[in-house]
């Protein structure tokens, strides 16, 4: 080989070495702009595909604290979880860039304030009716004198209030005062994704989860609007999760080992 082809081969590899070291300068600076990579969480009182739970020192448990902890060790930084108790909370972090990435519930409200890479899973909204009101379908809820509630400025409950026709849904903080009001019969229904209603009907004896559902919902990575590299970095991050086996493990470890990945694209 001559000295001019080995001079012309290192150029080009120190151009490819400078070039992906800018890449991955571009990527932290947007996804991990302090070092460690923010995760916003949801917490609830049991766990779904969703929610996560806490244990008695604080520490989130559930899937998407697995996603976060992948994602942060893919990175090479540590993660620093932000627990809150709805989703509304969350995209409001993440449009202010207080937090760098999420996992949510995708819907044409939030679209306009965050920016969604791939689902991770699909579930179905529908409600939770107490015996007393009778109510056995999606239809049944939609009564005048039923009082419907879901968790406030999420996907779930402005489906519901687009949907429902003859009554209206009344907002609550969270999973655990929706059950409160349940409970203390201040409520006849509650609106929530399929999955994670079963645990919460065992605490409300009488009560079932109604047949039918009013809408279907991708659960995505999110991260701030106007980061592309971000973005670009996290839907690499979800396509492969699905293809390599880590979100079926995320799911089997909560315990949802019947729920189903949600497909490519």
């Amino acid at each position: 080989m001559t000295d001019f082809r080995i001079y012309a081969l290192a150029i080009v590899a120190m151009t490819a070495t400078g070039a992906a070291a800018a890449s991955n300068e571009a990527i932290m600076k947007q996804l991990a702009p302090t070092g460690t990579l923010r995760v916003g969480l949801v917490v609830a009182p049991l766990p779904s595909v969703f929610f996560v739970t806490k244990d008695e020192n604080g520490n989130p448990h559930g899937v998407t604290a697995d996603l976060g902890m992948a994602l942060a060790k893919k990175l090479g930084v540590p993660e620093k979880f932000v627990i809150a108790p709805n989703s509304g909370e969350v995209t409001d972090d993440l449009a202010k860039g207080s937090i760098d990435v999420s996992f949510m519930p995708v819907d044409e409200e939030r679209k306009k304030r965050i920016a969604f890479g791939p689902s991770y899973v699909l579930v179905e909204s529908t409600y939770m009716a107490t015996a007393a009101s009778g109510a056995k379908t999606v239809a049944d809820v939609d009564r005048a004198d039923m009082r419907v509630i879901g968790i406030a400025n999420t996907t779930t409950i402005r489906a519901a209030m687009r949907t429902l026709k003859n009554t209206t849904i009344t907002p609550v903080t969270s999973v655990a005062d929706a059950m409160k009001a349940l409970h203390d019969g201040n409520a006849d229904a509650f609106a929530l994704s399929r999955d994670s209603l079963p645990v919460y009907v065992k605490q409300i004896p009488g009560s079932r989860i109604v047949d039918g559902g009013f809408q279907q919902t991708g659960i995505a990575v999110a991260v701030p609007p106007n980061r592309p590299d971000a973005l670009a970095y996290v839907t690499t991050f979800m396509d492969d999760a699905k293809k390599n086996g880590l979100v079926r493990r995320a799911l089997d470890n909560a315990g949802f080992n019947d729920e189903s990945v949600a497909p490519p694209g």
